[in-house]
């Protein structure tokens, strides 16, 4: 009984595992057919790498791939040392209580949309007119909330008597910090940066309103190969996989901290 319970479960899983990835897969194989066959659903009758060459060979796309990794490697090292102190603060001194921690992530519910306008004023105002340094500093002030609420449940699990011991032996708070603290918590530094490093590399709408021709990022670049009169379906999709592979890159990077992150605290 309790075997067939097991495969019922393995299938179940198996099902949602294959629901999620199938548009994955369906932009893959779209990716390596010819553009005249994007649109149809019958069998492929030729495989090509034409539509990654066509990108590859092309100086914008490389362009774009270097300021989306510029944008979202520098906003995330922005973001984190904030998002660091303040989700230490908020778990070990909890001043501002349950309050505090839902305004963090209210801010994090609100639509680019409602942020992205004020944004540019604030920009306009001040007289901050690079597109790329303006694009750092939005991606970190927008995931700012976000990774300080994922680092609150790490520093939550460090056992305060570690500090304690460190203050007892005449570390101050910022020493215990430093040097306590932050390394018993890699594994949550580890997750905040991988999902500061997606958020801002995933991001849309701030790059189109705030970056021109020579600053766009990817996601700009590959809308941009689109136009009234045609939408190149295999292209796009190898520009999709294009965009995907270095994120796989950071994941394989950071995956022995992401594993211990997975059970950090499990055992104190």
């Amino acid at each position: 009984m309790r075997r067939r319970g097991n495969l019922i479960a393995h299938a179940v899983l198996a099902v949602c595992a294959l629901w999620i990835a199938l548009p994955l897969l369906w932009v893959l194989h779209l990716s390596f057919l010819p553009e005249t066959q994007s649109n149809s659903l019958d069998l492929p009758t030729a495989v090509t790498l034409e539509n990654y060459v066509k990108l590859l060979v092309e100086d914008r796309f490389w362009r774009a791939a270097a300021n989306s990794l510029a944008a979202a490697s520098l906003s995330t090292l922005l973001a984190l040392p904030f998002a660091a102190t303040l989700g230490y603060a908020l778990a070990r001194y909890r001043s501002s209580g349950q309050a505090g921690r839902f305004l963090l992530l209210l801010l994090q519910l609100l639509p680019p949309i409602a942020m992205v306008l004020p944004v540019v004023a604030l920009f306009m105002v001040a007289g901050f007119t690079d597109p790329m340094g303006g694009l750092v500093l939005a991606y970190a002030a927008v995931n700012l909330p976000f990774l300080t609420w994922v680092l609150i449940g790490f520093f939550e699990r460090v056992p305060a008597e570690l500090e304690w011991a460190a203050m007892s032996d005449g570390a101050t708070a910022w020493g215990a910090f430093w040097r306590i603290a932050l390394p018993v918590a890699r594994p949550g530094l580890a997750v905040a940066a991988l999902s500061g490093f997606i958020l801002a590399w995933n991001e849309f709408l701030f790059a189109l309103v705030l970056t021109d021709g020579e600053s766009e990022t990817i996601p700009v670049a590959l809308t941009n190969l689109q136009s009234r009169a045609e939408v190149p379906v295999a292209e796009l999709s190898a520009g999709i996989v294009l965009g995907v592979l270095p994120m796989l890159g950071v994941l394989a990077l950071l995956r022995h901290h992401l594993l211990h992150g997975r059970t950090f605290g499990a055992i104190r």
